[in-house]
This record gives structure tokens, sequence and C-alpha cells, in this order.
């Protein structure tokens, strides 16, 4: 394998060809980040969490791929997933794997202490999240946990805390990873079911759109809450217009339950996020 092929396969493997994950982690990030600093953060401090988003997410990626290596190939939407394959082995995969990881630990050595150790904890819960696929039916809520990691650390990076305020964004975060995390497994659910993956879509069950709703709702109070706290204005409330609008939207997908409509629900959410940090940040520019 030359070394184009070789890069290709990198890519594919960190999922650096299907950016949709590492941008429903940034808007959260950069959102945590505007609230920490009521506006525009520090530079240094933004350009180090976006590498650290996009290289995180890569490392996230890889580490799940290797996690499941022996059950994609019998999953629709992932079997021509490099490890799954075999175009890549799996001692290789993990190189990979901790060179990002030490990459991205090099960041946040450029930050404050706090961040730091929040940063051991987030690489451990990135390590941890594939794994609990094999033992729970709830792996989603221990993703939104993992993807809202980065906002106690943009706190932290910018005002040295992590005050209440961060802790509503947080769980705004993790209900709201919940609930499109939910609609992504809708779209794997029959083939989870016969290779033994557990999802939050096959524990709810017939009421999956129901208390995906519920999520949902719970994201919103969440969000309004934290911008309540930072006093925020009409701006950013239009935002929070748009992700009811959002919500409806992917509820309206996810009617029928079929897989195109759920996985289409699932990349919808990317504009629901851009739209609420967009109006944050408007916001702070405006007030």
């Amino acid at each position: 394998m030359n070394l184009r092929d070789k890069l290709d396969v990198y890519l594919r493997l960190s999922r650096m060809d299907r950016p949709i994950g590492t941008l429903l982690l940034m808007w959260p990030c950069l959102m945590a980040l505007w609230f920490a600093a009521g506006g525009m953060p520090d530079i240094k401090v933004l350009v180090i969490f976006v590498i650290g988003v996009v290289v995180m997410r890569a490392c996230g990626c890889v580490i799940n791929d290797y996690a499941d290596r022996n059950l994609d190939a019998h999953v629709e939407r992932t079997q021509s997933r490099p490890l799954a394959s075999g175009e890549i082995s799996s001692k290789e995969a993990l190189i990979v794997f901790v060179v990002m990881a030490l990459f991205a630990f090099c960041l946040v050595l450029l930050l404050n202490p706090l961040v730091v150790k929040l940063s051991v904890v987030g690489i451990i819960l990135t390590i941890i999240y594939p794994f609990t696929k094999r033992y729970t039916n709830m792996p989603q809520m221990f993703l939104g946990t993992v993807w809202s990691w980065s906002i106690p650390m943009a706190y932290a990076a910018q005002t040295g805390t992590v005050p209440a305020e961060a802790w509503w964004l947080f769980a705004a975060n993790w209900c709201w990873t919940v609930a499109y995390d939910t609609m992504y497994a809708m779209v794997d659910r029959d083939d989870d079911l016969k290779v033994g993956i557990k999802s939050t879509a096959i524990l709810f069950g017939k009421y999956d759109r129901q208390i995906i709703a519920t999520f949902q709702f719970a994201a919103l109070a969440c969000f309004i809450i934290a911008g309540l706290i930072a006093e925020r204005g009409v701006i950013y409330a239009s935002g929070i217009f748009a992700f009811i609008g959002f919500a409806l939207y992917q509820q309206k997908l996810i009617f029928g339950r079929e897989r195109a409509p759920c996985f289409k629900a699932f990349l919808n959410n990317n504009w629901a996020g851009m739209a609420l940090f967009i109006a944050l940040g408007l916001d702070y520019l405006v007030f």
C-alpha cells in the first residue's frame, strides 16, 4: 500500500472524511467558550480547543472501531470501515490512537493545571465508551458525558473555574446527545439486535420517539437556563426557537422509524447546533 492509500485509510479510520461528529462536538464546545468568556474567548484557548475537538473526535472514532472490529462487518452501515474490512491491522489502529491522544494531551499542557486534570478524565471516558455497548443498553447516555466533557474543560481554560452555568450547559448537551445519538442508533437497530450491540434505541423500544422528545425538551430547558444565568438577550432566544424548529422536524423524520429518514434526522442536529451557537455569538456581539 503506497503512502497516498495509507493516508486515505487513516482518514477513513478517524472519520475525517465524515465531519458530522466533529461538528456536533464543536458547537457545544464553542458555546462553552463564548459563555465562559462573555463573548469572544482568548484566541490561544480558542485555537487549542478547535484543534483538540478535531483530534479527540478522531481518537474516539479509532478506539470505537477497535472495540467493534469483530462486529462492524455484520452491520450494514459499518461493514466497509478499515478495521472491519481488514485494510488496517488492530495494532496499527492502536498506534494511530495513541499518537493522536498524545498530541491532544500536548495541546492541553499549554493550558492551566485544572484543564490538564480534566483532560485525563476525558481521555479515560473516551476509551471506556466503546465498550459500554457490550454491557449496558444505555451507551448513548455514557456518550453524552464524553461528548459534553469539553464544556467544563472550556470553562476551566477560559476562567480557571467550572461554575454552575457550565453544568447547566453540560446537562443541555448531555440530553441533546442522548436524543440525537438514539436517532443514530435507530438506523442500526435491526443489525444491532442480531450481533448483540446494545443501545437506547433498543432499550426505548416502541416509546423511542416519545423519549427522544423528552430528552430534546430537557436539553431545550437547560439551554434556556444557561442563557438566563448568562443574561443573554433576544438573539440568543431566536436560536432557542430555531432549535425547537429543528427538533420538531427531526421528530417528523423519525416518525416511521425508517433507516434513511432517521439518519437524516441525526444529521440535521448539526444545523440545530450551528444555529444556537451563531445566535449566541451574535447576541454577545450586539449586547
